[in-house]
């Protein structure tokens, strides 16, 4: 058992697999490619630990099976559009080259979203940059992001967004999203706060509106 442990490790460790939560069909819900079909694949594991994070059963990547990569290549080929949305957990805790370049091979768009607290790996099309207070991106990632999306959870959370404008590159679009939970109360501040800093734009989880996943 430990042996058969010990070569799926290996595998995980050289991004030939890789813990899966879920894999499936929707509509990309946030962000820049809002309301485009999208394949998601949610992998496991996080160490970040947002509080008001809404899939924690994605923490624990010892709960949930490990896929080779060309099985998720297969699945997600079975769905018509060819945009992937890799997310997590903390999608970067693994190394992903070997996933982006098949998904990429086999036609896909390569989209991620990331806290930026680990080491950048995989070759990807669109980076969107979420930061946590918990743990901090990595200046990797702040250079290469295409896309800002801090969480505004408290009144205090503008001041850290604007910590990240300044330091992403000049390219990135700049977008401030509710926590759900706090979405009748921070949303009238984000509409009154762009509206009097217009390079950042608003971003709504639509999914949940629509209740999809």
């Amino acid at each position: 058992m430990q042996a058969t442990l010990s070569k799926i490790q290996v595998k995980i460790d050289a991004g030939l697999a890789l813990p899966v939560m879920e894999l499936f069909y929707t509509i990309q819900g946030e962000g820049t490619f809002s309301g485009q079909a999208a394949v998601f694949v949610r992998l496991a594991g996080c160490d970040v630990g947002c509080h008001w994070c809404d899939v924690k059963e994605s923490w624990d990547a010892e709960e949930h099976p490990v896929l080779m990569v060309e099985d998720i290549v297969e699945r997600c080929k079975k769905h018509p559009a060819k945009l992937v949305v890799v997310t997590g957990g903390e999608p970067l805790m693994y190394n992903l080259d070997t996933l982006t370049n098949a998904l990429q091979n086999a036609g896909f768009q390569t989209n991620i979203e990331t806290s930026g607290a680990h080491s950048l790996s995989g070759n990807w099309d669109w980076i969107c940059l979420s930061p946590k207070k918990f743990k901090e991106p990595l200046a990797e990632i702040l250079d290469t992001a295409h896309e800002l999306k801090p969480i505004i959870f408290h009144k205090s959370d503008f001041e850290f967004a604007e910590k990240y404008a300044a330091l992403v590159n000049e390219n990135c679009k700049l977008l401030l999203q509710p926590e759900w939970s706090k979405q009748e109360k921070m949303l009238p501040l984000i509409v009154d706060y762009v509206k009097q800093n217009p390079d950042w734009c608003i971003s709504l989880q639509t999914h949940k509106y629509m209740d999809i996943p």
